[in-house]
């Protein structure tokens, strides 16, 4: 009954903020006083291996997205030897809807490499997605927005460059709305939520399932190892590489930069999680009454998790990042893998992916990805 109230109040006008002010505050309330049935601490399970495979199975279920299998038919539309290593733009069969251009960057070796895949975030800005985290080509119109990207949060990097350079496959690619996919803005990706709903589909479902034809693209290279494959994401692609790691075996190990919380620190009047538009990326039907945001990123469990998080970040409240991590921490000890989980607040940034940052990520991902480990 909980959802049917907040569908109403997501209804009302722009006009009656006032209003759902007044409303919300016991209903959040009441949020604090129920649990998750599908959550490991719900004590609904005695085996973790259980809890998982039925926890993952409804989260699959959640996504309204049949596998659809298509041949990927690649097609290499352009290189650029840089430093190390060579950056290609390829063009892929996605799904049966979508035919996207993705970056890919080689190492300048012989041999398969580790790869890990890059997840853009939202940002509101949506004339660059890929290149958030990769150099674009020499000449590319986008290079100006890029590189004021890079330095409005990494500190001026292209991550995806310093990555390749390290001897990383690397690959990146839009999310349907950004750069050449774009742009889709608020209310467009909003009014896009509407009809997926309507064909019994949604947005986040398509970029999650999206997300996992990237993966077995990634695995499908001769160039990848595909024993070392990670991935990365800051913001919304943070939500979206710990979600990709909860879904597939295939990720060794996964890093998730400034977006981890639950919902009763993030369903707040006024949080984004609640304005719809952008945030129909990240809400998948029903799920929310089943399992909490750290139970989903919890199916990651056992394999190797990095998440990285603000102090002062206003997106992502102290309070909720804290309680995850606790939550999160107690599947992986069910699991005997306590050390497998990594979680970090620097407590005087916000959201943001800093050089300092950065060099966290790279060490952390030289010890899970190394050839022996």
């Amino acid at each position: 009954m909980r959802w049917y109230l907040l569908l109403f109040l997501l209804a009302l006008p722009a006009k009656a903020d006032s209003l759902i002010d007044q409303q919300l505050p016991d209903f959040y309330q009441q949020l604090k006083l129920e649990t998750y049935p599908l959550s490991w601490q719900s004590g609904n399970f005695t085996d973790i291996a259980t809890w998982r495979s039925n926890a993952r199975q409804t989260l699959r279920q959640a996504l309204l997205w049949p596998d659809e299998p298509v041949e990927f038919s690649p097609q290499l539309l352009k290189t650029e030897a840089r430093d190390g290593y060579t950056a290609q733009l390829w063009s892929i069969q996605l799904t049966a809807q979508s035919r996207v251009s993705i970056l890919v960057l080689k190492p300048d070796t012989t041999k398969p490499a580790p790869a890990v895949l890059l997840l853009h975030d939202h940002g509101a800005r949506f004339d660059i997605g890929k290149e958030k985290w990769i150099k674009p080509f020499a000449g590319d119109s986008r290079l100006p927005s890029a590189q004021q990207w890079a330095d409005k949060y990494f500190s001026g990097h292209f991550v995806g460059d310093a990555l390749a350079k390290q001897g990383y496959l690397v690959i990146a690619a839009d999310t349907f709305g950004w750069s050449e996919r774009g742009p889709i803005e608020f209310s467009a990706q909003q009014a896009l939520a509407s009809n997926m709903f309507l064909l019994g589909r949604s947005l986040a479902g398509m970029a999650a399932y999206e997300d996992l034809r990237l993966v077995q693209f990634a695995k499908q290279l001769p160039d990848t190892d595909n024993s070392r494959l990670a991935v990365l994401g800051f913001s919304m692609g943070a939500y979206k590489a710990w979600q990709l790691a909860a879904l597939t075996d295939d990720i060794k190990a996964a890093v998730a930069v400034s977006w981890m919380n639950d919902y009763q620190h993030l369903m707040q009047p006024g949080n984004n999680i609640l304005r719809g538009q952008s945030a129909f990326y990240m809400l998948h039907p029903g799920i929310a009454d089943k399992m909490d945001i750290p139970d989903i990123a919890s199916l990651a469990a056992p394999k190797a998790m990095l998440f990285i998080n603000g102090g002062k970040d206003t997106l992502m409240p102290l309070a909720g990042v804290e309680a995850s991590y606790r939550k999160m921490q107690q599947v992986w000890q069910a699991y005997g893998a306590a050390d497998k989980l990594s979680t970090t607040v620097y407590p005087e940034l916000g959201h943001e992916f800093n050089a300092e940052q950065q060099q966290q990520v790279y060490k952390w991902l030289r010890t899970q990805l190394a050839e022996n480990n």
